[in-house]
């Protein structure tokens, strides 16, 4: 990424105090969706860094719901599929589950049944990468249909949680647009 981009980033990324509960300081990535340009070189840098690293992408896996946002862009840009990773009870055909933990509790995640073809190569986006469980879960949803995780992209992570010692196991291609120490 460039240095002019993560400076953007930076300014534009606002700070929460004590959100969801007291004591964390949530990444309100918001603010980056009103302006296009900023979400359209967002998307751009972070194709560029992706590819670079690895080829060819037969989808994108975006999660809920943030992660839908750029995620779509990219998958446009890049002219394939994408299909959503979401919460349980929201999407309506078959789908398959994985429950994990999160910073504050546990979650579940879905995906439809009949969205991966065997043998994809997938990349998963989401807007931040924290612990990792999000990301792990829709990783182990895409590899239960028969996909291969190329790879994750987030707008930003945030280090000190170490989410990317949690996806590791499944990519060590993991492109960011900013990273918070």
């Amino acid at each position: 990424m460039t240095a002019e981009l993560k400076l953007r980033l930076d300014h534009t990324i606002r700070n929460v105090p004590d959100f969801p509960k007291p004591g964390i300081m949530f990444k309100d990535i918001t603010p980056i969706f009103l302006d296009a340009k900023l979400c359209d070189e967002i998307a751009e840098n972070i194709i560029n860094n992706f590819l670079h690293n690895h080829g060819k992408i037969d989808a994108v896996c975006a999660i809920e719901s943030r992660g839908f946002f750029i995620g779509i862009l990219i998958a446009n840009k890049l002219n394939v599929p994408l299909f959503p990773v979401r919460k349980k009870g929201k999407l309506p055909a078959k789908t398959k589950e994985f429950t994990y933990d999160l910073e504050y509790g546990t979650a579940t995640l879905e995906i439809h049944t009949d969205v991966v073809k065997p043998g994809w190569n997938v990349m998963i986006h989401d807007d931040i990468l924290a612990t990792g469980g999000t990301a792990m879960a829709a990783a182990e949803l895409v590899k239960s249909e028969g996909g291969n995780v190329a790879g994750f992209t987030f707008i930003a992570t945030l280090d000190f949680l170490n989410g990317r010692n949690k996806i590791a196991p499944y990519s060590n291609n993991i492109v960011t647009a900013i990273e918070f120490e």
